[in-house]
C-alpha cells in the first residue's frame, strides 16, 4: 500500500478523503511551514517515526504546506472545529479525528503512541 495520501485542495473534499481512508487504516496529516524551524524539528521527528515503521504499518500520511496550501490548511482545521497551528499533526482513525498535536508535542514517541 502506498504510504502517501494526496488530498484535494478543497477542505470539505479533503476531509471526506481522510475520513474514508481512515476507515481502512490510520491516516496522519502533517501540516508544516517550509520556512519555520519548529516545522523542521517536527518533520524530523515524523521522519524518525516513519523510519521505525518501514514495512510494518499501513499508516497513510498526507503533508500540507501551510503557505502553498493555505486554504486547505486553514479550511481543514475549520471543518474539524480545531485551531489551526503549524506544525500540526492530525491523526484520523475509523473515520474520525482521533488525536491532534502541534509544535513540540509532535514527537516520534507521541506519534508512536497513536498506533498502540
Amino acid at each position: 500500500m502506498e504510504r502517501t495520501l494526496d488530498l484535494p485542495e478543497d477542505p470539505v473534499a479533503a476531509l471526506a478523503v481522510l475520513q474514508a481512508a481512515s476507515r481502512e487504516c490510520p491516516v496522519l496529516v502533517f501540516k508544516r511551514s517550509p520556512i519555520c524551524p519548529t516545522s523542521f524539528t517536527a518533520e524530523r521527528q515524523l521522519r524518525l517515526f516513519l523510519e521505525e515503521l518501514e514495512g510494518t504499518s499501513t499508516l497513510r500520511v498526507a503533508t500540507v504546506d501551510v503557505i502553498a496550501q493555505k486554504p486547505l490548511a486553514r479550511g481543514l482545521t475549520h471543518e474539524l472545529g480545531i485551531q489551526h497551528e503549524s506544525p500540526q499533526a492530525l491523526w484520523f482513525r475509523d473515520g474520525e479525528l482521533a488525536w491532534h498535536a502541534s509544535h513540540g508535542a509532535i514527537t516520534r514517541g507521541s506519534l508512536g503512541e497513536q498506533l498502540a
